[in-house]
């Protein structure tokens, strides 16, 4: 009786860790987490050694091999390296170009008016229940801010774009959040 015992508590234990270890379809298992870092990784080296990208101005996000390249750049040209670089790095499912061409130049006072409205929007995501700040990336520029990552739900989406439009100073948003997949 006392080996049954034994044995039962001994699957339970084993069914507990796998289900706590295994991934839904808003969150990943902790060796997907791993893998997903590893690639984002190795695409943002591999558009540090494009010449034809700034790997600096490109944000990569990575969500079970799927690839997200954010932010802003200077042509249509670099947008178009950098799908093509992202895309030869092994592992990649998917790329996402969410970059947007911005070829106006910004004052000293520009780039400090959008780094702040960052800050204000972050803060504000934080701020919201309803929204995980820590799945969302902001970046700036002229006003425009574009939101990117990979949230859990369509509400989420929603929620995120309504509180970074009610930051005062952001002239509109970008949306480019993308829901996990299945």
């Amino acid at each position: 009786m006392r080996i049954r015992n034994i044995i039962a508590v001994t699957l339970a234990a084993t069914v507990l860790a796998a289900t706590a270890c295994s991934a839904t379809r808003t969150q990943r298992a902790p060796g997907e987490h791993v893998d997903d870092a590893m690639l984002a990784t190795k695409v943002k080296i591999a558009l540090a050694r494009d010449k034809a990208t700034d790997a600096r101005d490109i944000d990569v996000e990575v969500n079970r091999g799927i690839v997200q390249l954010n932010g802003f750049v200077d042509s249509a040209a670099e947008k178009s390296a950098a799908t093509t670089v992202a895309s030869g790095v092994e592992g990649v499912k998917e790329v996402r170009n969410n970059l947007a061409v911005d070829t106006g130049v910004r004052t000293a006072g520009e780039v400090f008016d959008d780094a702040l409205l960052t800050a204000k929007v972050k803060t504000a995501l934080f701020g919201n229940r309803d929204t995980k700040a820590h799945q969302i990336s902001v970046e700036t520029q002229h006003g425009v801010v574009q939101l990117s990552g990979f949230v859990d739900s369509p509400e989420a989406k929603a929620s995120a774009t309504t509180v970074a439009k009610s930051v005062t100073g952001v002239q509109s948003v970008d949306n480019q959040l993308s829901i996990k997949a299945d």
